[in-house]
């Protein structure tokens, strides 16, 4: 997903690069503050699943050779040349609580086969999670996430470190909403969140030894969200 980073301006062209080290947002700041350097720079955008940038420009004033000479300099952020058609490899890994048994993940590994640039996806039940490698070119992680909650699962950032934790609470009828997602995810220790208004669930990654469960469960009615904790889950596969 592009993000915007400076207000574009009268600029009359643009240039599209590859820029391997760019991985994350801290890289594109400091990408950034490079560019900003360069007088007739109007805005920049961009990708960190492509790790493209898009650099709007006053062609009076730079050129392109010039910016990609300023990125050279960086010696970390050297530029290339991006390939609309080529294939850009990424991997995202899900946990997804409401993923009870076989049939649930059948179910999302045949809406995902239905994406185009989706390779392969890895299914594991026990720690309810699924790994989907993709093309970054052909699709990206939010498109992957919104198909897995449209089927009515609550898919949220997983990671394998011991120090990053899940949860999963019920909702209120009308309280899965952008502004309760927004609320739990300025709580100190929240890395993601996600609600799902089919089911009314509320899923959590988080960091459990700045925030222990009980303690998270406390910052989220004090937000206002009326979460709950789900009962023992019975399975209906057939």
């Amino acid at each position: 997903m592009f993000a915007a980073t400076v207000a574009a301006n009268a600029a009359t062209d643009t240039l599209t690069v590859r820029i391997n080290g760019m991985k994350c947002e801290e890289c594109g700041h400091k990408v950034l503050t490079v560019l900003r350097k360069v007088d007739g720079v109007g805005g920049v955008k961009f990708n960190y699943e492509r790790r493209t940038a898009v650099i709007v420009y006053d062609n009076a004033k730079t050129c392109a050779d010039t910016l990609r000479a300023r990125l050279k300099a960086t010696g970390r952020y050297v530029s290339s040349e991006y390939d609309p058609t080529a294939v850009i490899r990424r991997g995202i890994g899900l946990r997804i609580d409401d993923m009870h048994c076989q049939k649930c993940a059948n179910r999302i590994v045949d809406r995902l086969k239905t994406i185009e640039g989706v390779d392969s996806m890895a299914p594991h039940l026990d720690k309810h999670y699924v790994f989907v490698r993709y093309d970054a070119n052909r699709t990206c992680k939010d498109d992957i996430r919104k198909a897995i909650g449209d089927l009515g699962y609550t898919p949220v950032n997983y990671y394998t470190s011991k120090d990053i934790a899940y949860a999963y609470y019920l909702l209120p009828e009308g309280q899965a909403t952008e502004e309760t997602l927004e609320s739990v995810l300025a709580i100190d220790a929240v890395d993601d969140v996600n609600v799902n208004a089919k089911n009314n669930a509320l899923a959590i990654t988080y960091f459990i030894k700045d925030m222990p469960a009980e303690k998270l469960l406390e910052e989220i009615r004090a937000a206002g969200v009326e979460a709950s904790l789900p009962p023992a889950h019975e399975c209906q596969e057939e």
